[in-house]
């Protein structure tokens, strides 16, 4: 358990974040497929890209690291797999385990994924299955209930054209698409369901960097020719804007100026504009060369915001939403019930733990201005629980976080970066 201690002045400060999670895994992954030497620079290390790591290696392609300098040098196989069955675990990575689902899927042998309880109970693998099956994959959940552990007897893939179901994670359409460019026909690839677009835009632009073309159809049909090979080249990763979030919010929360350095509003990541619900909270954000700045006002005001392409910042803005003048209404984030824990239920329960008057909906959640009663928070195993709460710390005293090492699935040193709002 950490508490954290209230801010006695509005900070004034310029925080660096680490590399973002989802290019590093997806980086980690294509270059592992591309013929030759690539490093990655910038990366995040993290317990998710540990696994995604591990896995690879455990498959037969060689990764070196320089933690100090944020490296990975990874040492493609053109799209071979060496290892002739594997058993890979993941722990509670969801990137990873879809991304390895498909992967193993090239090459020849029985793999076996599988991973932490969390993942096993919670994260759901059927719609990905069913779309590797129709490709000529035997890929199977263990216990026929659609959840790790997953066996997939490989024996290359052919390609050819599936239909996915992507309503419940983008992951499974990430997935399918990196490793597309090596099946012997390509694919082709139809999204029914409501598909979180912001995802596959970072998708597009990893495997574009490493030279691989996608035909996209306003992401309802995506075309990717086969025969084509990942190139090999030195590829630097932005910073989280994930992570960022929780900085700009902090600087909403205490009417304190905040930048995150080296991060744009033109990113392909969609939490970036997480900022852009802090303009219409009452903030002023100012982009320069140094990054993104956000400067908090005297009272934030209510709004009312669907949060779907940017879910992985509900939780952030349910954490500053008890000090805004008027309700604030977080909807179309369904999806997020099936992330590392049922996410809307976790706002609602610490919230209301806290004393926070809080309507749950299917979808979201509604929250209304409250005094905050101090408590522990718990987290659930989750890193964006354990971080977003954290910022009620900063402006109440008594604010508890358990279990606050969850935060290592993608920003191990947090609450240490934290301290650097306090002068």
């Amino acid at each position: 358990m950490i508490e954290i201690q209230p801010l006695h002045n509005p900070p004034n400060a310029t925080i660096a974040v680490p590399g973002s999670k989802s290019f590093t895994n997806r980086a980690l992954l294509v270059a592992s497929l591309a013929h030759g030497d690539s490093t990655l620079t910038g990366a995040l290390f993290s317990d998710d890209t540990h696994y995604m790591c591990n896995a690879l290696r455990k498959l037969g392609i060689h990764i070196t690291e320089n933690r100090e300098q944020a490296t990975f040098y990874v040492s493609g196989n053109g799209g071979n797999i060496p290892a002739q069955g594997a058993n890979l675990y993941v722990g509670n990575s969801g990137t990873t385990t879809r991304s390895l689902i498909s992967y193993v899927s090239l090459g020849h042998g029985k793999f076996v994924i599988d991973g932490d309880e969390p993942m096993r109970r919670s994260r759901p693998m059927s719609d990905l299955l069913d779309a590797l099956m129709q490709l000529g994959v035997s890929a199977r959940s263990q216990f026929d209930n659609g959840h790790l552990p997953v066996i997939v007897q490989a024996d290359g893939l052919e390609g050819g054209k599936t239909e996915l179901d992507a309503s419940k994670s983008s992951q499974f359409l990430t997935s399918l698409m990196l490793i597309a460019p090596y099946a012997k026909n390509g694919m082709e690839i139809e999204v029914v369901g409501d598909l979180k677009t912001a995802y596959i835009d970072i998708t597009l632009s990893v495997m574009e960097a490493f030279d691989a073309q996608v035909i996209n159809n306003n992401y309802q049909h995506f075309h990717i020719a086969g025969g084509q090979q990942y190139q090999p080249r030195a590829y630097h990763i932005e910073p989280d804007a994930s992570s960022a979030s929780y900085f700009f919010a902090a600087a909403a929360l205490t009417s304190g100026c905040v930048t995150v350095k080296h991060l744009s509003t033109c990113s392909a990541q969609g939490d970036v504009q997480f900022v852009h619900v802090l303009e219409q909270m009452g903030c002023q954000v100012s982009v320069s060369d140094a990054g993104i700045t956000v400067k908090g006002p005297h009272q934030l005001k209510g709004v009312d915001v669907d949060m779907k392409a940017i879910s992985d910042t509900a939780l952030t803005l349910a954490a500053i939403a008890p000090f805004a003048d008027s309700k604030v209404a977080i909807r179309n984030i369904e999806h997020t019930r099936w992330q590392e824990t049922d996410r809307i239920h976790a706002m609602v329960t610490e919230l209301r733990k806290l004393g926070v008057p809080v309507v749950e909906h299917r979808d979201g959640l509604e929250i209304s201005p409250s005094l905050i009663t101090p408590a522990a928070i718990d987290t659930y195993n989750d890193h964006r629980v354990a971080m977003a709460f954290s910022l009620i710390g900063l402006k109440v005293r008594g604010i508890r976080i358990n279990d606050p090492e969850c935060v290592s699935k993608t920003f191990p040193n947090y609450f240490e970066v934290l301290q650097g709002l306090y002068g």
